[in-house]
């Protein structure tokens, strides 16, 4: 049986109204002022309180601040009972934060429609949280730390050899992966059948974000540029957490947004750069997916160099000459060593 507080002045129309409920099987605690009101809600924690707001001593906004400033109250529906309709009244009555207002004389199926329907909500919210709560703290994702931990944790793993597919251009794609080791290229491949690069990844990003709907078809390949391990969560997976995670969604649509920036910036790159600016800067971008400056080589085939720079690969290799000539980089088979990363940053 639910329970219902009943603050209302007015001694003829409150044990009216409390009958009604009592007819309608509630269980009803009434009250003649705000002051008794505000101590039966505390002690009896009823599941609605209905209340008058013109009263002596302690009027309904009174009422109302009190038990909002309870922890033990302020999760009770509120309802406001009142002769005033003025809308500045009703708009102040939700502004102190009342869950519904209903104005004298009312009829009995608006009472008992107001009642149970906030009782409902009161109890959806209840369970929501209960349930939020019986997640362990340590089990619950708070941030794409913890998604990425998430992945390696509970993940598929796949291993692809230098050279292999982790996934194809039309493929359909129900995954999305967490690189743990290794690099990987994007590509299309255009009427030509010349290929360009979209995008490199390296240990611990992402991959795959082509939709969070299953079984859309990829818009680009995905190849190891040498062995990798990824760690595959499948999509329905990461929408239930996205789902129960604000701060998840919006860190994660963060980092999107700036991989296509990213890719806004290469396309720019590739539109209005010089050979040798667009040269320099395909080293630097690999450079800092393999995590070398002027430390160690960079070990990449010249294909792949050219196609993300977007230039002829012959142009690629005469460009590279011409930086060792100058001694901005150092060249022995496939390898390239930076000597002066801060021209190479600012070639025009």
């Amino acid at each position: 049986m639910k329970k219902v507080l009943l603050i209302e002045d007015d001694t003829a129309l409150r044990e009216n109204t409390a009958e009604l409920l009592e007819l309608l099987n509630f269980q009803v605690l009434t009250a003649s002022n705000g002051h008794i009101g505000i101590a039966l809600a505390k002690q009896n924690r009823p599941d609605v309180i209905i209340c008058d707001i013109m009263m002596p001593k302690i009027d309904g906004y009174g009422v109302l601040e009190a038990l909002s400033l309870d922890p033990c109250t302020v999760q009770i529906p509120f309802i406001f009972l009142s002769a005033k309709t003025e809308h500045k009244e009703i708009r102040k009555g939700m502004n102190l934060g009342a869950d519904d207002y209903l104005a004298k004389p009312f009829e009995e199926e608006e009472l008992v429609s107001a009642i149970e329907s906030r009782i409902a909500k009161a109890t959806i919210l209840n369970d929501l949280m209960l349930a939020a709560n019986a997640i362990p703290e340590e089990d619950q994702l708070r941030n794409l730390s913890d998604l990425k931990n998430f992945f390696d944790d509970e993940g598929e793993q796949f291993t692809f050899l230098k050279g292999e597919h982790v996934y194809k251009e039309t493929g359909r794609s129900f995954r999305i992966y967490l690189i743990l080791k290794g690099i990987i290229k994007t590509y299309k491949i255009d009427k030509s059948g010349k290929e360009l690069i979209t995008a490199l990844y390296k240990a611990d990003d992402f991959l795959g974000f082509t939709s969070l709907l299953d079984n859309v078809a990829y818009k680009e390949s995905a190849q190891a540029l040498e062995d990798v391990i990824v760690v595959g969560v499948l999509k329905s997976t990461l929408r239930e957490i996205l789902n129960k995670s604000m701060n998840i969604s919006m860190e994660l649509l963060q980092l999107l947004t700036d991989d296509v920036a990213g890719i806004k910036n290469q396309l720019l790159q590739m539109a209005y750069s010089s050979v040798r600016k667009k040269t320099a800067q395909t080293i630097l971008q690999f450079a800092k997916v393999l995590n070398k400056t002027t430390e160690g080589t960079i070990c990449i085939a010249r294909n792949d160099l050219a196609s993300v720079a977007g230039i002829a690969t012959e142009s690629l290799i005469r460009t590279l000459s011409g930086f060792k000539k100058e001694g901005l980089i150092e060249i022995e088979g496939r390898n390239i060593r930076i000597l002066d990363l801060k021209k190479l940053e600012h070639l025009e």
